[in-house]
């Protein structure tokens, strides 16, 4: 059984993206979402093809990609969504925020569920729209959808909704019950829902991941879905994502997009997107999520053993750990002082939104070494 393993520090050190260029070399990096494992063998092996033969070119106006991620869906969601209702572009932001673009008028507002990836925020506001905010609800054991404070919103005016599915930052995976329920609202009220699925592909076994658009039959009508291999596959740099409809009047909205918009997929990301999604990777697919699982676990025994006040709940998806350090009188923005003196980079936890004082998000795509010193570092920080 395949088990996908990190890279050694010394090894990780010669990367020049933004996880390794960001901060000193005295600091350990586990702010941004880029993790520490080697490429999967079939991306490796599909970017050395193209530098062999110079294939640096435009990306091509007929290309394997959506019908590769329509397979990917198949084998992993149970969701076989339509090759011809789908385009690329660069990244899921810029997916985002080139529907929400098309989909509402300036003033007009964006519900967002807070904590959440603060780029929504921005992107929101480069839509020429505002956000409304709508906090997740804390069940005590999780956090899910508030579906009263949302219907409230869209009875207020709200034309739109950005969801996060799977969440970030609290690697919630929301139930069936509870998209369609959105879904119910969204065509009540016309509102289009946007659904970031960054993260999907890297939900656990056995937590019921469910596509947005997969959920009802409402969902398919109001709803939009942004997907890439980039976080799973760690491919950020290489600029590939897709939107997704499945309705004649979503679709008919992304295919009005100018196709500039698909011109800026990246070549390299499109052949890598390809790989990741082909039969071909999903070995490395299921080890990386074994390994995964088991950072997971060992970062709630490594709190329990040395940060007993911080509060953490095992994420159901992804590699990204939401933790409230309140109890430790860390002020707002602990990660600050983690920082300064501990040397370990998390990510400021307010810059989710008011809901994230006193929280830092902890990414845990690393080695059990690097997590291990990285704890101990920040709890040797209460005997100070």
């Amino acid at each position: 059984m395949l088990q996908v393993k990190a890279l050694p520090l010394a090894e990780l050190r010669e990367r020049s993206s933004e996880k390794w260029r960001e901060y000193p070399a005295d600091v350990l990096p586990l702010f941004v979402a880029e993790t520490d494992f080697p490429l999967a063998p079939a991306v490796s092996a599909a970017l050395q093809r193209a530098v062999a033969v110079g294939d640096t070119g435009y990306v091509a106006s007929r290309t394997p990609l959506a019908e590769s991620f329509a397979a990917f869906a198949a084998r992993r969601y149970g969701w076989s969504p339509d090759p011809a209702r789908m385009r690329s572009t660069a990244d899921v932001s810029m997916g985002l925020v080139e529907i929400l673009r098309r989909v509402t008028q300036p003033g007009e507002r964006v519900v967002v569920t807070p904590p959440v990836y603060p780029p929504f925020y921005d992107l929101v506001a480069e839509s020429g729209a505002e956000v409304e905010r709508v906090p997740l609800r804390d069940t005590g054991i999780g956090w899910e959808l508030d579906l009263a404070g949302i219907r409230g919103a869209f009875e207020d005016g709200a034309t739109a909704m950005l969801l996060c599915n799977p969440h970030n930052p609290t690697g919630t995976v929301h139930a069936r019950e509870s998209l369609a329920a959105l879904a119910d609202l969204a065509e009540e009220f016309g509102v289009a829902v946007i659904s970031d699925e960054i993260h999907a592909p890297l939900a656990q076994p056995g937590t019921g991941f469910t596509p947005f658009l997969a959920a009802s039959d409402a969902a398919r009508r109001v709803g939009y879905a942004v997907v890439s291999a980039s976080k799973a596959f760690n491919l950020a740099g290489l600029k590939c994502a897709l939107m997704v409809t499945a309705d004649e009047e979503t679709t008919a909205v992304v295919r009005g997009l100018p196709v500039e918009v698909e011109w800026r997929t990246g070549q390299f990301g499109l052949l890598a997107a390809v790989a990741a999604f082909s039969e071909e990777s999903d070995e490395w697919l299921d080890g990386l999520l074994r390994t995964l699982d088991e950072n997971r676990v060992l970062l709630e025994d490594l709190l329990a053993s040395h940060l007993p006040g911080a509060r953490y709940r095992i994420p159901e998806a992804g590699y990204l750990a939401w933790i409230d350090l309140s109890a430790l009188g860390w002020g707002e923005n602990p990660a600050r002082r983690i920082l300064r003196d501990a040397k370990v980079a998390l990510h400021f936890g307010p810059a989710f939104g008011i809901e994230g004082a006193g929280h830092v998000r902890l990414n845990f795509g690393t080695s059990p070494e690097i997590l291990t010193e990285a704890v101990e570092r920040i709890a040797a920080l209460v005997d100070r």
